[in-house]
């Protein structure tokens, strides 16, 4: 029976899912006559809207794309690599290999969300080559389906921009957070470390009892595998001065030493206290030392910027998505994510609470895929909420951080680089994402009810 489920939802997206790009102009369009309706603009009030908020998240967009960029980088090291090949070799059965990437990547999405969707997949690729008879689609959706975790994790941008200090905290919570809050709160109180725990423990189970019986199964041929795009491994050596400067150690130890030097002031000077630059920075440094040249360095980084294009072309599009989200109506105030948002507020109780925020975080991830946006969108109407409920502001954020990273599941902007390195589409995974949404779903909404 759960095979035959798993079936339908494959065949359901590969019928009905398009191109993310086109998933984005699709989402677009909706918005623009839902928002009409719902808060009683006109379509030229509603397209002022959508211009206004398209360039609105460049600064956060390069962010994301350095945590994607940086990541990659530090996972195409030879060090990570050679441990990819080590963890494959034990697989022997198709079902240990299912099991053994979605526990991977879930660890490796819960330390930086672009670093773990570039791991999964290269571990993905690396048991496609390994072990026989397991379903290729299956083996990259679990790859993927280890992503739920990632808001979260260390990398997760709610919780992180939570815990950074300034007067943008107190703008976009209008006023119910004037402090940061720590990251021990969020990412490292215990009911946010149980739910990880459980997902992580359960979900290679779950995808495990997903695989197809043998007459469907889909696989590929290993020798389309060989040819490792992450990486350029083959390095010419020439004789020119410049030549000697890129393939030289020593401007990278230099450099590298001196980021690992900031890095321990940072850390001992405000705790394990984590940001979106301060993760960068890590991994970027991580990376120039573990390439151990610049010129492999270099390509690597080369290599990574490719799996940013997405972010690039789509990141405009659901800024202008959410500049429609949030534009109001002048007269009433009325904006669409705010219904959406003051529509679970006003059927909430403490204890359903962040049932309710996690559940709307989930419904406007649909159009705003992007922690930062998401919280810029709801954290206004949520946080004072919370405040009035009584209800902690570090688990409404959390709430909201869950509801962003679940219905990523169904939301094949994120898969993007992942799908990139596997040579698959969106529609390949999703079905299988479908089945992971419901299970992770019912785990974080207990979660967060209950611990």
């Amino acid at each position: 029976m759960f095979k035959k489920i798993t079936r339908a939802c494959v065949k359901l997206v590969q019928n009905y899912l398009p191109d993310p790009f086109l998933f984005a102009v699709i989402l677009t369009l909706i918005v623009l006559f839902v928002g009409m309706g719902v808060t009683h603009q006109g379509p030229m009030a509603m397209i002022n809207h959508w211009a206004g908020g398209f360039w609105n998240l460049l600064a956060f967009s390069m962010q994301m794309a350095l945590v994607l960029v940086t990541g990659h980088t530090l996972a195409s090291t030879p060090i990570v690599k050679k441990v990819l090949n080590n963890l494959a070799k034990p697989c022997k059965t198709p079902l240990q290999a299912i099991m053994a990437v979605t526990f991977v990547s879930t660890i490796a999405c819960w330390i930086n969300w672009g670093f773990g969707l570039v791991v999964g997949a290269l571990y993905a690729r690396q048991l496609a080559k390994e072990v026989k008879g397991v379903d290729y689609r299956l083996l990259i959706a679990s790859a993927y389906s280890g992503f739920i975790v990632w808001h979260a994790g260390i990398s997760g941008s709610i919780p992180l921009q939570l815990a950074t200090p300034g007067a943008a905290l107190e703008k976009a919570t209008s006023g119910a957070v004037v402090d940061p809050i720590s990251t021990s709160l969020t990412i490292f109180s215990p009911f946010n470390l149980i739910i990880v725990a459980i997902i992580l423990f359960t979900l290679p189970l779950v995808n495990r009892a997903m695989h197809p019986s043998k007459e469907d199964v889909i696989t590929v041929d290993p020798k389309l595998l060989e040819d490792d795009t992450t990486h350029n491994e083959t390095i010419q050596h020439g004789d020119t001065f410049a030549d000697r400067m890129e393939n030289s150690m020593i401007l990278s130890m230099l450099i590298g030493v001196m980021g690992l030097v900031y890095i321990f002031y940072y850390f001992a000077n405000n705790g394990f206290e984590l940001n979106l630059n301060i993760v960068n920075f890590m991994f970027l440094f991580l990376g120039i030392l573990l390439h151990k040249t610049p010129r492999k360095f270099l390509d690597a980084i080369s290599a990574a910027a490719k799996g940013a294009s997405g972010i690039i072309l789509q990141f405009p599009f659901y800024a202008g998505i959410m500049g429609m989200m949030v534009g109001t109506n002048p007269e009433t105030g009325a904006s669409l994510a705010g219904a959406i948002s003051h529509a679970f507020v006003a059927i909430s109780t403490p204890t359903t609470y962040p049932l309710f925020t996690f559940l709307s975080a989930g419904v406007v991830n649909f159009f705003v895929p992007s922690g930062g946006g998401q919280w810029a969108v709801q954290a206004p109407i949520m946080m004072p909420a919370s405040v009035e409920l009584g209800v902690s502001t570090a688990k409404t954020a959390m709430s909201i951080a869950w509801g962003d990273a679940w219905t990523n599941m169904i939301q094949p902007f994120w898969a993007l680089p992942a799908l990139g390195i596997a040579n698959l589409g969106a529609r390949d995974i999703m079905g299988f994402c479908i089945i992971d949404l419901i299970y992770a779903g019912v785990i974080i909404a207990l979660g967060l009810m209950f611990l």
